[in-house]
Protein backbone atom coordinates (compact mmCIF):
# COMPACT_ATOMS: atom_id res chain seq x y z
CA UNK A 1 0.00 0.00 0.00
CA UNK A 2 3.15 2.49 0.15
CA UNK A 3 2.32 3.51 -3.96
CA UNK A 4 -1.51 4.55 -2.73
CA UNK A 5 -1.46 7.47 -0.61
CA UNK A 6 -4.78 8.43 -0.45
CA UNK A 7 -7.10 6.61 2.18
CA UNK A 8 -9.49 5.79 -0.41
CA UNK A 9 -7.60 3.46 -2.15
CA UNK A 10 -6.91 1.33 1.16
CA UNK A 11 -10.85 1.09 0.98
CA UNK A 12 -11.63 0.46 -2.32
CA UNK A 13 -9.48 -2.02 -2.01
CA UNK A 14 -10.75 -3.85 0.77
CA UNK A 15 -14.31 -3.45 -0.37
CA UNK A 16 -13.44 -5.34 -3.40
CA UNK A 17 -11.54 -8.16 -1.52
CA UNK A 18 -14.51 -8.49 0.93
CA UNK A 19 -16.86 -8.53 -2.28
CA UNK A 20 -14.96 -10.63 -4.11
CA UNK A 21 -14.94 -13.75 -1.38
CA UNK A 22 -18.50 -13.21 -0.64
CA UNK A 23 -19.44 -13.14 -3.79
CA UNK A 24 -17.94 -16.55 -4.39
CA UNK A 25 -19.98 -17.99 -1.05
CA UNK A 26 -23.26 -16.26 -2.98
CA UNK A 27 -22.56 -18.81 -5.94
CA UNK A 28 -21.74 -21.54 -4.15
CA UNK A 29 -25.11 -21.27 -2.30
CA UNK A 30 -26.90 -20.20 -5.43
CA UNK A 31 -25.91 -23.63 -7.36
CA UNK A 32 -27.58 -25.24 -4.26
CA UNK A 33 -31.07 -25.00 -5.14
CA UNK A 34 -30.37 -25.32 -8.79
CA UNK A 35 -31.77 -29.31 -9.49
CA UNK A 36 -30.53 -31.59 -11.85
CA UNK A 37 -31.61 -31.72 -15.43
CA UNK A 38 -32.67 -35.58 -16.26
CA UNK A 39 -33.71 -37.33 -19.62
CA UNK A 40 -36.85 -39.29 -19.60
CA UNK A 41 -35.15 -42.40 -19.08
CA UNK A 42 -33.55 -41.63 -15.94
CA UNK A 43 -30.31 -40.35 -16.71
CA UNK A 44 -28.43 -37.57 -15.89
CA UNK A 45 -28.75 -34.53 -18.70
CA UNK A 46 -25.30 -33.66 -20.38
CA UNK A 47 -24.28 -29.81 -21.39
CA UNK A 48 -24.15 -30.48 -24.90
CA UNK A 49 -20.45 -30.87 -25.35
CA UNK A 50 -19.32 -33.95 -26.36
CA UNK A 51 -15.45 -34.95 -27.32
CA UNK A 52 -14.28 -38.17 -29.28
CA UNK A 53 -18.12 -38.97 -30.15
CA UNK A 54 -18.94 -40.61 -27.11
CA UNK A 55 -17.02 -38.47 -24.02
CA UNK A 56 -20.05 -36.39 -22.72
CA UNK A 57 -19.70 -33.93 -20.06
CA UNK A 58 -22.41 -34.68 -17.41
CA UNK A 59 -24.44 -32.05 -15.50
CA UNK A 60 -24.10 -33.39 -12.26
CA UNK A 61 -24.30 -31.86 -9.00
CA UNK A 62 -21.04 -30.13 -7.19
CA UNK A 63 -19.89 -32.82 -4.49
CA UNK A 64 -20.57 -32.20 -0.82
CA UNK A 65 -16.56 -33.13 -0.04
CA UNK A 66 -15.62 -30.12 -3.09
CA UNK A 67 -18.53 -27.83 -1.87
CA UNK A 68 -17.43 -27.75 2.00
CA UNK A 69 -13.83 -27.41 1.10
CA UNK A 70 -15.01 -24.28 -1.18
CA UNK A 71 -16.83 -23.12 1.70
CA UNK A 72 -13.95 -23.39 4.25
CA UNK A 73 -11.28 -22.02 1.97
CA UNK A 74 -13.97 -18.62 2.10
CA UNK A 75 -14.30 -19.07 5.67
CA UNK A 76 -10.25 -19.14 5.96
CA UNK A 77 -9.95 -16.18 3.98
CA UNK A 78 -12.32 -13.73 5.77
CA UNK A 79 -10.41 -14.88 9.38
CA UNK A 80 -6.85 -14.76 7.93
CA UNK A 81 -7.79 -11.04 7.02
CA UNK A 82 -9.24 -10.12 9.87
CA UNK A 83 -5.46 -11.67 11.46
CA UNK A 84 -3.29 -10.41 8.98
CA UNK A 85 -2.90 -7.09 6.97
CA UNK A 86 -4.44 -7.75 3.63
CA UNK A 87 -7.22 -5.15 3.85
CA UNK A 88 -6.04 -2.36 2.53
CA UNK A 89 -4.16 -0.47 5.10
CA UNK A 90 -5.57 -2.04 7.39
CA UNK A 91 -2.64 -3.94 9.76
CA UNK A 92 -4.96 -7.22 11.22
CA UNK A 93 -5.43 -7.72 14.97
CA UNK A 94 -2.37 -9.75 15.49
CA UNK A 95 -0.35 -6.57 14.17
CA UNK A 96 2.10 -8.90 11.54
CA UNK A 97 4.09 -7.30 9.31
CA UNK A 98 6.69 -8.14 7.05
CA UNK A 99 8.81 -5.27 7.56
CA UNK A 100 8.82 -6.16 11.61
CA UNK A 101 9.44 -10.14 11.08
CA UNK A 102 12.79 -9.44 9.17
CA UNK A 103 13.82 -6.50 11.84
CA UNK A 104 13.26 -9.18 14.71
CA UNK A 105 14.94 -11.81 12.62
CA UNK A 106 17.87 -9.66 11.87
CA UNK A 107 17.98 -8.58 15.95
CA UNK A 108 18.09 -11.86 16.64
CA UNK A 109 21.19 -12.74 14.48
CA UNK A 110 23.02 -10.02 15.13
CA UNK A 111 22.92 -10.72 18.98
CA UNK A 112 23.81 -14.19 18.18
CA UNK A 113 27.17 -12.67 16.23
CA UNK A 114 27.90 -10.06 18.94
CA UNK A 115 30.54 -12.28 20.68
CA UNK A 116 32.14 -12.61 17.26
CA UNK A 117 32.34 -9.17 16.73
CA UNK A 118 32.75 -8.26 20.28
CA UNK A 119 36.65 -7.83 20.00
CA UNK A 120 36.47 -5.41 17.05
CA UNK A 121 34.00 -2.73 18.33
CA UNK A 122 37.13 -2.21 20.98
CA UNK A 123 39.57 -1.61 18.55
CA UNK A 124 40.38 1.66 16.43
CA UNK A 125 39.00 1.64 13.11
CA UNK A 126 42.64 1.52 11.27
CA UNK A 127 43.49 -1.88 13.93
CA UNK A 128 40.51 -3.46 12.99
CA UNK A 129 41.48 -2.71 8.46
CA UNK A 130 44.90 -4.22 9.68
CA UNK A 131 42.72 -7.73 10.79
CA UNK A 132 42.58 -9.68 7.93
CA UNK A 133 39.99 -11.66 9.53
CA UNK A 134 38.09 -8.81 10.02
CA UNK A 135 38.77 -7.73 6.26
CA UNK A 136 37.12 -10.65 5.47
CA UNK A 137 34.06 -9.93 7.37
CA UNK A 138 34.00 -6.19 5.66
CA UNK A 139 34.13 -7.58 2.55
CA UNK A 140 31.39 -9.31 3.07
CA UNK A 141 29.13 -6.95 4.48
CA UNK A 142 30.46 -4.52 1.42
CA UNK A 143 29.19 -7.39 -0.70
CA UNK A 144 25.72 -7.36 1.01
CA UNK A 145 24.71 -3.65 1.37
CA UNK A 146 27.26 -2.01 -0.43
CA UNK A 147 28.02 -3.46 -4.12
CA UNK A 148 24.43 -3.17 -5.66
CA UNK A 149 25.50 0.79 -5.77
CA UNK A 150 29.31 1.16 -5.35
CA UNK A 151 29.75 -2.45 -7.57
CA UNK A 152 31.67 -5.88 -6.28
CA UNK A 153 34.69 -3.88 -6.62
CA UNK A 154 34.12 -0.87 -4.76
CA UNK A 155 35.14 0.82 -7.93
CA UNK A 156 31.89 3.12 -8.22
CA UNK A 157 29.95 4.07 -11.35
CA UNK A 158 28.25 7.11 -12.80
CA UNK A 159 26.24 9.03 -9.79
CA UNK A 160 27.81 5.96 -7.17
CA UNK A 161 31.58 7.49 -6.01
CA UNK A 162 34.60 5.12 -6.41
CA UNK A 163 35.72 4.11 -2.89
CA UNK A 164 39.09 3.42 -3.87
CA UNK A 165 40.44 6.23 -5.02
CA UNK A 166 41.36 8.72 -1.88
CA UNK A 167 38.62 10.79 -3.05
CA UNK A 168 35.71 11.23 -0.36
CA UNK A 169 32.69 13.92 -0.74
CA UNK A 170 32.12 14.15 2.83
CA UNK A 171 35.67 12.82 4.15
CA UNK A 172 38.00 9.93 4.07
CA UNK A 173 38.51 9.86 8.07
CA UNK A 174 37.02 6.82 9.94
CA UNK A 175 34.64 9.16 11.67
CA UNK A 176 33.35 10.63 8.51
CA UNK A 177 32.53 7.10 6.94
CA UNK A 178 31.40 5.92 9.74
CA UNK A 179 28.76 8.82 9.75
CA UNK A 180 28.19 8.25 6.30
CA UNK A 181 27.08 4.50 6.54
CA UNK A 182 25.41 5.10 10.16
CA UNK A 183 23.55 7.68 8.91
CA UNK A 184 23.26 8.24 5.59
CA UNK A 185 24.32 10.98 3.16
CA UNK A 186 21.85 13.60 0.74
CA UNK A 187 23.26 15.39 -2.13
CA UNK A 188 21.71 18.00 -3.33
CA UNK A 189 23.03 20.00 -6.68
CA UNK A 190 20.89 22.70 -7.20
CA UNK A 191 19.44 24.17 -10.90
CA UNK A 192 20.51 27.27 -12.51
CA UNK A 193 17.32 28.42 -13.76
CA UNK A 194 18.88 32.36 -13.81
CA UNK A 195 21.96 31.15 -15.99
CA UNK A 196 21.03 31.08 -19.91
CA UNK A 197 22.81 28.46 -21.97
CA UNK A 198 25.73 30.24 -22.89
CA UNK A 199 26.55 31.30 -19.67
CA UNK A 200 26.17 27.56 -18.81
CA UNK A 201 28.25 26.45 -21.24
CA UNK A 202 30.88 29.10 -20.15
CA UNK A 203 30.87 27.48 -16.71
CA UNK A 204 31.21 24.20 -18.13
CA UNK A 205 34.19 25.50 -19.73
CA UNK A 206 35.76 26.97 -17.14
CA UNK A 207 34.89 23.72 -14.56
CA UNK A 208 36.97 21.68 -17.54
CA UNK A 209 39.94 23.79 -17.25
CA UNK A 210 39.97 23.17 -13.57
CA UNK A 211 41.23 20.09 -14.11
CA UNK A 212 44.01 20.26 -16.87
CA UNK A 213 40.82 19.41 -19.88
CA UNK A 214 40.45 21.05 -23.03
CA UNK A 215 38.28 23.89 -22.99
CA UNK A 216 37.83 27.10 -25.48
CA UNK A 217 39.75 29.53 -23.51
CA UNK A 218 37.37 32.45 -23.80
CA UNK A 219 34.23 30.74 -22.35
CA UNK A 220 36.16 29.37 -19.64
CA UNK A 221 37.61 33.13 -19.05
CA UNK A 222 33.74 34.20 -19.11
CA UNK A 223 32.85 30.53 -16.74
CA UNK A 224 35.19 31.80 -14.50
CA UNK A 225 33.32 35.28 -13.64
CA UNK A 226 30.07 33.07 -13.70
CA UNK A 227 31.48 30.65 -11.41
CA UNK A 228 32.41 32.98 -8.60
CA UNK A 229 28.93 34.44 -8.96
CA UNK A 230 26.86 31.36 -8.14
CA UNK A 231 28.95 28.48 -7.39
CA UNK A 232 31.40 29.16 -4.70
CA UNK A 233 28.98 29.28 -1.97
CA UNK A 234 29.14 25.42 -1.93
CA UNK A 235 32.06 24.44 -3.57
CA UNK A 236 34.40 27.50 -2.81
CA UNK A 237 36.18 30.30 -4.51
CA UNK A 238 39.57 27.79 -5.34
CA UNK A 239 36.94 25.03 -6.38
CA UNK A 240 38.39 22.32 -3.68
CA UNK A 241 34.68 21.46 -2.83
CA UNK A 242 33.47 21.30 0.86
CA UNK A 243 32.91 17.98 2.95
CA UNK A 244 30.58 19.35 5.03
CA UNK A 245 28.06 19.38 2.57
CA UNK A 246 29.45 16.93 0.58
CA UNK A 247 30.51 19.18 -2.28
CA UNK A 248 33.12 18.16 -4.70
CA UNK A 249 36.68 19.16 -5.40
CA UNK A 250 36.20 20.47 -9.24
CA UNK A 251 39.76 20.79 -9.45
CA UNK A 252 40.77 16.63 -8.88
CA UNK A 253 40.09 15.14 -12.04
CA UNK A 254 37.64 12.81 -10.32
CA UNK A 255 33.93 13.23 -11.79
CA UNK A 256 30.89 11.50 -10.09
CA UNK A 257 28.63 12.00 -13.34
CA UNK A 258 31.30 12.42 -16.00
CA UNK A 259 33.42 15.10 -17.32
CA UNK A 260 32.49 15.87 -20.74
CA UNK A 261 31.10 19.19 -21.22
CA UNK A 262 27.54 17.92 -22.67
CA UNK A 263 27.70 16.16 -18.79
CA UNK A 264 28.65 19.37 -17.05
CA UNK A 265 26.16 21.75 -18.84
CA UNK A 266 23.46 18.55 -17.94
CA UNK A 267 24.09 18.98 -14.52
CA UNK A 268 24.11 22.66 -13.96
CA UNK A 269 21.13 22.93 -15.70
CA UNK A 270 19.20 20.24 -13.99
CA UNK A 271 20.52 19.61 -11.19
CA UNK A 272 21.66 16.21 -9.41
CA UNK A 273 19.95 14.57 -6.40
CA UNK A 274 22.11 11.80 -4.34
CA UNK A 275 20.92 9.78 -1.74
CA UNK A 276 23.14 7.63 0.42
CA UNK A 277 21.03 5.20 2.63
CA UNK A 278 21.45 5.13 6.34
CA UNK A 279 22.40 1.67 7.70
CA UNK A 280 21.72 1.64 10.95
CA UNK A 281 18.21 0.49 11.07
CA UNK A 282 19.86 -2.77 8.77
CA UNK A 283 23.46 -3.21 10.27
CA UNK A 284 24.03 -3.47 13.86
CA UNK A 285 26.78 -0.98 15.79
CA UNK A 286 29.48 -3.81 15.56
CA UNK A 287 28.57 -4.56 11.34
CA UNK A 288 28.95 -1.00 11.11
CA UNK A 289 32.64 -1.20 12.50
CA UNK A 290 33.57 -3.51 10.47
CA UNK A 291 32.28 -2.34 7.17
CA UNK A 292 33.77 1.07 7.64
CA UNK A 293 37.40 -0.62 8.74
CA UNK A 294 37.13 -2.10 5.56
CA UNK A 295 35.44 0.75 3.22
CA UNK A 296 38.61 3.12 4.99
CA UNK A 297 41.14 0.17 4.42
CA UNK A 298 40.23 -0.11 0.24
CA UNK A 299 41.73 3.73 -0.16
CA UNK A 300 44.38 3.25 2.89
CA UNK A 301 47.24 0.30 1.35
CA UNK A 302 49.44 1.04 4.11
CA UNK A 303 47.93 -0.61 7.39
CA UNK A 304 48.96 -0.30 10.58
CA UNK A 305 50.26 -2.96 12.15
CA UNK A 306 47.16 -5.08 13.93
CA UNK A 307 46.57 -4.63 18.25
CA UNK A 308 47.84 -7.66 19.76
Amino acid sequence: MSDFLSAGWSAYIALVTLVGIFWCIWLLFSQLKVKVKLKPDGDVADTGHVWDDDLRELNNPLPRWWMWMFLISCIFALVYLVLYPGLGSYPGILGYSTDGALMSSMTTANDELKPVYAKYVKMDIEQVAADPKAREMGQRLFLNSCAQCHGSDAGGGKGFPNLTDGDWLYGGSPENIKASITNGRGGVMPQFPQLDSNQIIDVANYVRSLSGLPVDNQKAARGATVFQANCVACHGPDAKGNIVIGAPNLTDKTWLYGSSEATIVETVTKGRMAMMPAQDKVLSPEKIQLLTAYVWGLSNNKQPAAAK
